[in-house]
């Protein structure tokens, strides 16, 4: 993301960070930290965190402080953060909504690009967050701290390569107001489930207010009202299935119909039909990709005994197949498969019977 004069930005290579103040050349911006100082520091060394493109403007630096502040910066303690004044509030802003949200550094080459993680918080409240991933039945906090009124605040940067650490995560919130009455809002905890399909395709990334960049965004808290998109298991989702009763249904005449065989299911696995856009990918992480859905499509029918499958992965130079072939023989060895009919896939598909 570009940065911009108001921007509040960390250092990556150093503790710190503070307001943009000016450019000293193409490179280079002026950055005022704290204390009303200036600094020059590299453009690629900042990592913008607030925008005045969103956030209230700031209060002025008081610079009759600066000479008083030099002597003592050397001997400055670690501190809690501070929490600072606000301008006049809106009547809007007293309904707490706050979103998760994911940008892509470079949308043009959505493939291949690094995304970073902001939080939103469109409300007169501060905000204690918490912003965790799931690592099986346990969790990591990826970010937490204070976030303060009608501001974003930038979580964390990372590739494709930890998305699978991001298909379950979770946010909790603690909402008030410093020195002053407020109405009280509940504390907050929202799992959600990640679709990371997603981050591979740019249709999904939208346009917002809140963004320059097309964003790919989730309510936390909407008009006060926790999301309801919590995350289920796929084992939670059977069991429940399982475990439902009939209640209150009108009496019925029983029919009676013969068992009827399972339909065979077709997944085709050429790129072109799973991705929209496959730029800037290698064959390995293509092929990894067309072997996760074969997992997945077997993971789900597992239990279905005499289920059939056809895989369509097209004749090609034959590595598709023969990778499908040697996870068969070593991780699904119960299973039958065979090459699929003739007649209607030729020489590109084969068939998977679970057994």
């Amino acid at each position: 993301m570009s940065i911009k004069i108001g921007d509040k930005v960390r250092f990556l290579s150093e503790v710190g960070g503070g307001i943009v103040t000016g450019f000293v050349n193409k490179d280079t911006v002026k950055v005022e930290d704290e204390d009303g100082f200036e600094v020059p520091m590299l453009i690629r060394e900042c990592v913008v965190i607030e925008t005045d493109d969103y956030n209230l403007k700031r209060k002025p630096a008081d610079t009759s402080k600066a000479s008083s502040n030099e002597s003592a910066k050397t001997e400055k303690k670690i501190e809690a953060p501070q929490i600072t004044s606000r301008p006049t509030e809106t009547r809007e802003g007293e309904v707490l909504n706050v979103l998760l949200a994911y940008v892509p550094i470079d949308a043009k080459a959505i493939s291949g690009t690094p995304f970073e993680a902001y939080l939103v918080n469109d409300s007169n409240y501060y905000i204690y967050y918490n912003y965790l991933s799931a690592e099986g039945k346990a969790w990591k906090s990826r970010s937490h701290g204070l976030i303060e009124p009608n501001t974003k605040l930038f979580l964390e940067e990372f590739n494709k390569d930890i998305l699978n650490e991001l298909e379950h995560v979770a946010v909790q919130l603690i909402a008030f107001k410093d020195s002053k009455s407020f109405m009280l809002k509940p504390a907050v905890s929202v799992e959600l489930r990640i679709d990371t399909v997603k981050f591979y395709k740019l249709h999904t990334f939208r346009e917002s207010v809140y963004f320059e960049d097309p964003a790919l965004i989730y309510d936390i808290v909407k008009n006060d009202q926790p999301a309801k998109q919590m995350y289920v298991s796929a084992q939670e989702i059977e069991e429940a299935l399982l475990g439902k009763k009939n209640v209150d249904r009108p009496a019925a005449t029983p029919i009676v119909k013969r068992p009827v065989k399972n339909e065979v299911i077709e997944v085709d696995l050429h790129i072109n039909e799973l991705l929209d856009n496959t730029a800037n990918m290698s064959n390995k992480e293509i092929l990894d990709y067309q072997l996760g859905e074969f997992h997945k499509v077997l993971e789900e029918n597992k239990n279905k005994k005499g289920q059939k499958i056809v895989f369509i992965h097209g004749k090609g130079d034959g590595v598709l197949r023969k990778a499908l072939l040697e996870e068969l023989k070593y991780k699904y060895k119960t299973f039958q498969s065979q090459d699929a009919s003739f007649k209607e896939y030729g020489y590109g598909a084969t068939m998977v019977t679970i057994k």
